[in-house]
């Protein structure tokens, strides 16, 4: 996809008012707490990256990240009521899960090379329970035609009964964890080198999000040692 990615002004003012009102919201019913925030680049393109347990991670990080995010989100979000109205509004990216889809590759690697961040979840679904699930590739595709940063982000707190338990009054807790910016040298193999240096990568993302979580949030990814550097 050529030319460059420009949001519409009416969708930039949707975020004016979107991202506040889901502050308000989730400070109303949660205790929100997010550590790492000095890890965020103060401008340009980088990846988003992190675990996808339920419906309320893509809110909460677009809600409380620096600046505006682009995100990409279950193309079946959209056909649903409230949910569908608010993918909208934000001007979300939809993505259809279990098929390759090579125009939703180049609408991101577009965003990034507009000079946008965009958030993602590698999972590519959400695991419905803590537990990380093994992470698609994707994600190093991206990073390796548009060679952005990486910021890893662990979300503890958002499973499937965070809203029920909000609104019985039981105020849960919700964190976000921001890592430090990974950085990938150039993807230069070629062939079965180059999907095996992919998969290493979508590895080291998915360890990095892993140690920004207790054990047990991590799943398949729970062997990552706590002590690497």
């Amino acid at each position: 996809m050529d030319g460059e990615y420009s949001l519409p002004a009416k969708i930039r003012l949707a975020r004016t008012a979107l991202r506040p009102g889901f502050r308000l919201i989730f400070r109303a019913l949660s205790r929100v707490i997010i550590t790492g925030d000095e890890n965020v680049p103060r401008s340009g393109a980088y990846l988003v990256a992190l675990n996808h347990v339920s419906l309320y991670e893509a809110p909460l990080v677009c809600a409380f990240w620096p600046v505006p995010l682009e995100a990409m989100g279950a193309a079946e979000i959209w056909d649903r009521p409230g949910q569908g109205t608010l993918a909208r509004l934000y001007g979300g990216i939809p993505v259809h899960r279990g098929q390759y889809d090579r125009r939703l590759l180049d609408t991101a690697l577009t965003v990034l090379r507009s000079g946008y961040p965009l958030v993602l979840a590698p999972e590519g679904e959400r695991s419905h329970t803590p537990g990380m699930q093994p992470a698609h590739t994707g994600i190093a595709y991206l990073i390796e035609k548009a060679q952005v940063p990486v910021i890893p982000v662990g979300i503890v707190g958002s499973t499937e009964d965070f809203l029920e338990r909000a609104l019985n009054r039981e105020r849960p807790t919700i964190e976000m964890h921001i890592g430090k910016p990974l950085i990938f040298p150039p993807n230069e193999m070629r062939g079965a080198k180059r999907r095996d240096l992919r998969q290493q990568t979508t590895d080291r993302v998915m360890q990095e999000i892993a140690a920004l979580l207790p054990p047990e949030y991590r799943g398949v990814y729970a062997l990552y040692d706590d002590n690497h550097g």
